[in-house]
């Protein structure tokens, strides 16, 4: 797993010697084809083998009681999950450019994150505070939405029935923050460091790969994603993209 350090220094030999640019492109575009294939080989059978999984299990209701049965299941959803996620990943930094209202898609989060919160019946705050004029966006629209609802959901997992969670957007110059505020279980010290690194993970069922895609995303849009925590009250993601 190449880490801050190795990429640094890979862009560095790139920008001073275009012969080595050629070819770490080439490598690195080999790397994702391969990471591509391998993932979608895998998903193949094992869509199968879950789909047969469920065929037995309507037809023989029984199985239900066998002894990790539903383990069984489990594990095959995270599989199929986990593929899924590794796909997006891999293809995080490819964008589909458009030019659309910013402010538009972020109430349209907003809206339908409220919308998700009530369907379930929560007892979970949620305030959204969204300036009207923020201009035209040029960037790829379906990306970004996908980070901000994995950062509000990151942030319903952390809080309590009766959290509370922030969504708070401005513009200074030419450049949009946005901010996803919780008052949950905050982030130990230990972990802050870590959080953006793909496959760590410290919560039940996670693949640690949506905050690592997140962050590929928003680097890829020129941005920047930072995180402050404290344990016990809470933590605030802020996303800053140039507009």
């Amino acid at each position: 797993m190449m880490h801050n350090i190795d990429i640094n220094q890979m862009n560095r030999l790139m920008e001073e010697n275009k012969e080595a640019k050629q070819i770490i492109s080439q490598l690195l575009e080999n790397h994702q084809e391969t990471v591509s294939t391998i993932a979608h080989e895998i998903r193949n059978p094992l869509t199968l083998v879950s789909s047969a999984l469920q065929i037995i299990q309507v037809q023989h209701p029984e199985v239900k009681e066998f002894a990790h049965w539903n383990q069984t299941m489990d594990d095959i959803a995270f599989m199929r999950q986990l593929l899924e996620e590794l796909s997006t990943f891999n293809n995080g930094n490819t964008l589909h450019y458009s030019v659309f209202s910013i402010e538009h898609l972020l109430k349209n989060i907003a809206v339908s994150f409220a919308i998700s919160l009530d369907e379930e019946e929560s007892d979970i705050e949620f305030v959204s505070s969204i300036p009207e004029n923020l201009g035209k966006f040029t960037g790829d629209k379906i990306k970004l939405e996908e980070v901000l609802l994995n950062l509000l959901k990151n942030a319903k997992e952390a809080v309590s029935d009766n959290g509370m969670i922030r969504l708070t957007v401005g513009r200074k110059k030419d450049i949009l923050s946005i901010q996803v505020q919780d008052n949950g279980c905050g982030i130990p010290d230990e972990h802050i460091e870590t959080i953006f690194e793909p496959f760590k993970t410290y919560k039940q069922g996670g693949t640690g790969l949506g905050l690592s895609l997140s962050r590929r995303i928003v680097e890829a849009h020129g941005g920047s994603i930072s995180v402050t925590s404290t344990e016990g009250k809470g933590t605030v993601f802020t996303v800053k993209l140039p507009i």
